[in-house]
């Protein structure tokens, strides 16, 4: 069964927009975790404009799954994961004024680079999982610089699923199987909603993680944060 980790970066963006503390984030967290759950995901960003350097030292104690932490290695953001010590860190290729991901590492081009940053948080006992576009001569380099997995980038095959979901998915079945002959776990990441992720994951059922934020957050809106986990859950068991 792939495992569902809850991003919820878009509850600290409603709750930096009026100050204090509501939505509190550690008790969205656990929320989440009680309704199934299997891990936790955050991306601090330099500006905090979401989650903040210190919601990620308040989360880690508490959480009883996996935690998860995406961001650009920047120095402070390596100095922050190897003080808090999550299960993952996931790095991403994002400039600091980005809205959002929108591709991933060229890991050819920045071999030396991650290598490095990748051999500093595994001697911190750190899973390390590199953000990359579905393809797969970027997963064979991110073998080669050391990481456990790849992220895929799906924010391309949710644009096209509404289409042709079969031609959307074909560069993703290929990155995919790449992973796994390099011997790489497989997350994926970016605009999966109720609408595409069954398929994709019909498709690679192999997957061991998705990170689902905005749409699952979008959709807690309507149907409440423990029925939209729970059918989120049930794609991930099929």
């Amino acid at each position: 069964m792939t495992k569902l980790s809850v991003n919820i970066n878009k509850v600290a963006t409603i709750r930096n927009a009026r100050g204090g503390n509501n939505p509190d984030v550690c008790k969205v967290a656990l929320d989440c975790e009680t309704f199934g759950a299997d891990g936790i995901t955050v991306h601090p960003r330099p500006d905090e404009r979401h989650i903040r350097y210190q919601d990620v030292r308040d989360l880690k104690p508490i959480l009883k799954t996996e935690f998860n932490i995406e961001g650009y290695p920047q120095r402070s953001f390596i100095d922050l994961v190897k003080q808090v010590c999550p299960t993952q860190v996931t790095l991403v290729p994002d400039a600091p004024a980005q809205i959002t991901s929108n591709h991933g590492w060229n890991t050819k081009m920045n071999l030396e680079l991650l290598t490095d940053i990748v051999a500093e948080f595994k001697e911190k006992d750190i899973r390390v999982s590199i953000f990359v576009d579905a393809n797969p001569e970027m997963v064979e380099y991110a073998a080669r610089i050391g990481a456990d997995r790849v992220e895929l980038y799906t924010e391309p095959y949710a644009t096209h699923y509404v289409r042709n979901r079969e031609v959307a998915i074909r560069p993703f079945i290929a990155a995919a199987n790449q992973a796994r002959e390099c011997g790489l776990g497989l997350n994926a990441g970016h605009d999966l909603s109720l609408v595409n992720l069954g398929y994709y994951l019909q498709q690679i059922p192999f997957t061991d993680e998705v990170s689902i934020g905005h749409a699952l957050i979008c959709d807690a809106l309507y149907l409440g944060l423990k029925e939209t986990i729970k059918q989120y859950k049930e794609l991930c068991k099929n």
